[in-house]
């Protein structure tokens, strides 16, 4: 099928020729032989000269001057103009259906462009579909997010309790350690029967005899229990308030450069902020 607007090629033309008309031929379609149009003209001319139906002058002279001009170069140029015209027209012809051609094929790959992206309206659909899937899972887990990164600051915060009381804890064990050590010392360095007592007692111990009492020991039990009776009478709990006060104020310290959702108040509540 061509989709020319120009007139049809040969090769259209002769595919589609009209089936030709059946023709008796002849004179004037009679079937008769032309030879007899002669003797017919030479009796239609005699009368119409002779009656002057039909006057010969100059102007007749011309008419057969311009015949005979016409019948000469229809015969003996007539091809050489036909062929020059029939030329210019093929090429124009050309021209114009190899232009025809270029549009016919941009306009053959407009086409499969456009049933390329004749589902465009589907895609952009399921995008939409699955952005939307995606703001909704986006703001569950935006929900979910506070509630986790609470927990981890909680569990941020014990964990960092934990590892100063423990912190604090060692630091007194040692200490009560060097002064019970420095006490003891200067305990049996002054007393000469502690002294007499302690060289016995590692002397049996040395000779295996386990009954007797060990009296290092003893003195070290001894500072201990003082010290748990003086601490219990004692009511000076200066050092324990300033622990604490210390301890809040690295909690908030670490609580307010890291961005927690809570702090802790001067008695060590924590509050959430606003």
């Amino acid at each position: 099928m061509s989709f020319h607007a120009s007139a049809r090629r040969e090769e259209e033309a002769k595919a589609e020729a009209a089936v030709p008309v059946e023709s008796k031929g002849g004179l004037f379609g009679t079937g008769l032989s032309e030879w007899f149009a002669l003797p017919i003209g030479v009796a239609a001319a005699v009368p119409i000269i002779k009656f002057d139906w039909y006057v010969i002058n100059e102007e007749t002279q011309l008419l057969a001057v311009f015949l005979a001009f016409c019948v000469t170069f229809y015969t003996q140029g007539g091809d050489a103009v036909y062929n020059a015209l029939d030329q210019k027209a093929k090429d124009l012809l050309k021209e114009h259906n190899e232009a025809e051609d270029k549009v016919i094929e941009a306009l053959d790959q407009k086409l499969v462009f456009l049933k390329a992206n004749q589902n465009m309206v589907n895609d952009f659909n399921a995008i939409n579909e699955i952005r939307a899937a995606t703001y909704e899972k986006l703001n569950a887990a935006g929900a979910v997010k506070p509630q986790h990164d609470f927990k981890a600051q909680v569990e941020r915060m014990l964990t960092m309790i934990a590892a100063e009381e423990g912190s604090v804890a060692e630091k007194m064990k040692m200490g009560l350690m060097s002064e019970a050590t420095a006490s003891v010392t200067e305990k049996f360095s002054s007393d000469k029967a502690l002294k007499k007592a302690a060289l016995d007692a590692a002397i049996a111990k040395i000779k295996g005899d386990k009954s007797g009492s060990d009296p290092v020991q003893a003195a070290f039990v001894q500072f201990f229990k003082d010290k748990a009776a003086a601490a219990a009478a004692s009511k000076d709990d200066s050092e324990e308030k300033a622990q604490k006060e210390a301890m809040i104020a690295k909690m908030n310290s670490v609580a307010k450069n890291e961005g927690f959702f809570f702090e802790f108040d001067a008695s060590g509540k924590p509050t959430m902020k606003a």
